[in-house]
């Protein structure tokens, strides 16, 4: 007997629910609601990550479903300890999570060449910048639908254990994100794909934006 239903109701799932079909729920509805997409539904996307976050780790699941939302804080799995609902859904649609995202997430910085005289009387430049987003050819999905397996080195877990001898007699295990299908737990076949993000559910985008810098003004 679940306790609560919130989370699953959320995703839009009974509690019986598989992992593979809570999976397609948070695709798509993470997906429909992303603030890209909705500006206006910043907080439904957040109470969407936090669901899936919960719901798609079998254990964080078990505990959820014998004490609901309240035992999953009280035992350090969640509260204000969710992460981010961005790095949720990097990892989920290959954006490589919270590790990428700290590399990339502080303010970009693009250095500009103006003369003293384009100061003094203003000028309007071109920048060039680059971002991922959602490939409109397979939505997201990164090659035919259906076509998507569990990834036969890590068996769906997303990472692999590798055993490496530090000594005579001595092993040591290190877990590290599986290079097949880079810490998702699936994969494409390559045959199936989306040939336009090779099977990377984004794809870079090149935007050209105007930079205006104001006339001068004498003090």
């Amino acid at each position: 007997m679940v306790k609560e239903t919130a989370y699953y109701d959320i995703l839009q799932v009974t509690p019986s629910a598989s992992s593979e079909e809570i999976k397609r729920a948070y695709r798509k509805l993470a997906l429909k609601y992303h603030p890209d997409k909705n500006p206006s539904e910043g907080e439904r996307f957040k109470l969407i990550s936090q669901a899936y976050e919960v719901l798609s780790d079998p254990k964080k699941r078990d505990i959820h479903d014998q004490g609901g939302e309240q035992a999953i804080k009280e035992g350090g799995l969640g509260g204000s300890n969710f992460s981010s609902p961005m790095d949720i859904f990097d990892m989920f649609f290959g954006g490589g999570g919270r590790m990428n995202r700290e590399r990339r997430g502080k303010n970009v910085v693009h250095q500009l060449s103006v003369s003293l005289e384009d100061l003094y009387n203003g000028v309007t430049r071109k920048l060039a910048l680059q971002k991922n987003v959602i490939c409109e050819k397979c939505k997201g999905y990164g090659g035919k639908k259906g076509a998507i397996e569990k990834c036969p080195m890590c068996k769906g877990r997303g990472m692999q254990v590798l055993v490496q001898q530090i000594g005579p007699g001595m092993v040591q295990q290190i877990q590290t994100m599986c290079s097949e299908c880079k810490g998702q737990g699936e994969r494409i076949n390559p045959k199936d794909r989306c040939d336009k993000c090779n099977g990377c559910k984004v794809v870079r985008e090149k935007k050209i934006i105007e930079v205006h810098i104001d006339k001068g003004k004498n003090t």
